[in-house]
């Protein structure tokens, strides 16, 4: 026996007019995008088919080909294969809301339509083809975003994946007539036959009838389609790198002298190759860089706490504007808070920053015997050290701690974004501390008696942040020990009460995972992390780090969705130079030092920000 409860009944009854309105007024505006790229890539997939496999039945539209220029069908073969893979390409721009691929995809969908009526004689065709372009006219408004940054390197990936796209698929054109074939070509003459024809010529392989004209268009617009989106890559102007202005300069310099004691990375904040931001008010900003369509931000907002909202807000738009993907690396546990509350955005702790106060530091007691014991060795070995600001020193000898730098990196980028200030000894940086080893007694090098070098930026007005570490590699081990030793004992007399060391990525785990009592899953994560240790120095930097017994200071990422995670991370590895994708050295174009950008954001449009790797 069936029971029907009246309020149930009531309550369930105004549900279904509700969902059929739903589904009569179509999908939120703004799920648009991503529905329209799957469907564009349906129609690519179909015209691609539709110009490979003509069809064989005999149809109405038929009638009307026969009276029609013989050369209409090779040319709309060709062309519904072409309109295909530039709408595959599409897609992914059409998903990130670009404004440039929804105008050539409107353009090119009626061209594909046109080319299945008059090859393939299939009405359905042409009708998929105009149902996508009713919801593009429909939604225009949700595709605004503008270009990206606008690289060379995008040239040699188009041509690289472009001609190996167009090989494979020359295959399948070369091979999809086999009742046409004359006698049986072996795969080295299709081969062969394929690469002939993307460059406009005729191949070893025959074919009966008005199809030879037909596989000749067809692979001829491959090649033709690779030549002209390489050329248009290659030859379109690049916008200049990120940088900052002057201007820019000026006013990050004076936010950091009044607040930048609050954040450790804030003096990494005047990379000359980042992007800024400001409140309305002006008293906060937010740097970045993009890179791979991320607008990477790095450690917190510069300024008053106060208005660090009117920033992220400008971030976000700018972000918007463009379809950056938005991102935060290191950000301390109140960025991160402030971050998620005013965007929606996740955070993730990223690892711990070491932070060592100078006032509780020594060198006494047996937890300090191994650094201890390593400084006195290397002392007895001839070597001194000395720690000063950088206004203090020469230009003389400034400028070989530079090439003594340089030549010491050991790697062919400069590594790191979000805690690296990118250079030495700027006169406009006379604040930085710089300490360096020297071995008085041992024979003279390029770079004199100089064996090491850190260098520190100003953490506010008492304290210091870690920025690079080089050395001799012929100088003994240790100095690296030696040098911060020295620093954290010169401290107090240059008015330094606090020195911010390497982060430790993932140092929780790390430290967790070798205690006793650790379960099977740390356990596991953390021998991935000691595995990858081998090429990112995560435990290694952990336990130099854990040598001068600091306080550890948690930092975090923020992100918007875990979809956007690998993403992410392949950003933040480019950024910080672990992944280089430049050019060939030997295909590098030499050019002038790019002029500076705008960084304002104006009422109507944005400006388009250009982008230096690490």
């Amino acid at each position: 026996m069936s029971v029907t409860v009246e309020g149930e009944t009531s309550a369930r009854a105004p549900d279904r007019p509700g969902r059929l309105r739903r589904v009569l007024r179509g999908p939120r505006p703004e799920a648009v995008p991503a529905l329209v790229a799957r469907a564009c890539t349906l129609v690519g997939l179909l015209d691609i088919a539709a110009g490979i496999f003509p069809r064989f039945r005999h149809s109405r539209v038929h009638t009307l080909a026969e009276v029609l220029p013989g050369a209409l069908g090779p040319f709309a073969a060709a062309l519904s294969l072409s309109v295909g893979v530039l709408l595959l390409l599409l897609a992914h721009g059409l998903r990130r809301r670009k404004r440039r691929a929804w105008r050539a995809a409107v353009l090119l969908l009626p061209a594909g339509a046109l080319a299945q009526l008059a090859y393939r004689h299939s009405l359905i065709g042409v009708l998929v083809s105009l149902a996508l372009l009713a919801p593009l006219l429909r939604h225009r408004g949700e595709f605004t975003a503008l270009p990206d940054p606008r690289s060379r390197w995008l040239a040699l990936t188009n041509f690289v994946l472009m001609g190996a796209g167009s090989l494979l698929l020359g295959l399948v054109v070369v091979s999809a007539h086999q009742n046409r074939l004359v006698g049986d070509p072996s795969l080295a003459d299709r081969i062969t036959h394929v690469m002939y024809g993307l460059f406009g010529f005729e191949g070893p392989v025959g074919y009966q009838g008005d199809t030879s004209w037909t596989v000749a268009f067809s692979l001829g617009a491959l090649g033709l389609l690779t030549a002209i989106t390489t050329i248009y890559l290659a030859l379109r102007p690049e916008h200049p790198a990120a940088r900052l202005t002057k201007d820019d300069e000026v006013r990050l310099r004076a936010l950091l002298e009044k607040h930048g004691g609050r954040d450790s990375l804030g003096h990494f904040a005047l990379r000359r190759d980042k992007a800024v931001v400001f409140s309305p008010s002006g008293k906060a900003a937010v740097t970045y860089r993009v890179v791979s369509g991320v607008m990477l931000a790095s450690g917190d907002p510069i300024g008053d706490v106060e208005a660090w909202p009117g920033a992220i807000e400008r971030f976000m738009d700018v972000a918007k504007t463009h379809s950056w993907t938005p991102a935060v690396m290191g950000c301390s546990e109140t960025g991160g808070q402030v971050w998620t509350r005013e965007t929606g955005l996740d955070a993730l702790e990223l690892g711990d920053e070491a932070v060592v106060d100078v006032a509780d530091f020594s060198l006494a007691g047996r937890p300090m015997r191994n650094v201890r014991q390593m400084v006195k060795r290397i002392e007895r070995a001839g070597y001194e050290t000395r720690v000063r600001r950088v206004r203090d020193l020469g230009e003389g000898e400034l400028d070989r701690i530079r090439r003594a730098a340089q030549d010491w990196r050991g790697t062919e980028t400069e590594r790191g974004f979000s805690m690296a200030l990118g250079r030495i000894g700027d006169p406009a940086d006379g604040d930085c501390l710089l300490a360096t080893a020297h071995k008085a007694d041992a024979e003279p090098g390029p770079y004199g008696d100089l064996k090491a070098v850190l260098h520190f930026v100003p953490w506010g007005t008492d304290g210091v942040s870690l920025d690079l570490m080089r050395r001799d590699r012929a100088a003994d081990p240790g100095m690296n020990e030696l040098l911060i030793v020295a620093a954290l004992q010169a401290a107090p007399r240059l008015g330094v009460k606090r020195v911010s060391l390497n982060f430790a990525m993932f140092r929780a785990t790390l430290a967790r995972g070798e205690k006793i009592g650790a379960g099977p899953v740390l356990r596991a994560w953390r021998g991935l992390l000691v595995f990858l240790s081998r090429w990112f120095q995560i435990e290694s930097l952990y336990r130099f780090n854990a040598k001068f017994r600091p306080r550890w200071e948690p930092r975090f990422v923020v992100y918007g969705s875990s979809r956007d995670l690998p993403r992410l991370g392949l950003a933040a590895l480019r950024a910080e130079g672990f992944v280089d994708v430049a050019l060939p050295r030997a295909l590098r174009r030499r050019t002038a030092p790019p002029a500076p950008c705008p960084h304002q954001l104006p009422e109507s449009r944005l400006p388009e920000h250009g982008v230096r790797a690490a």
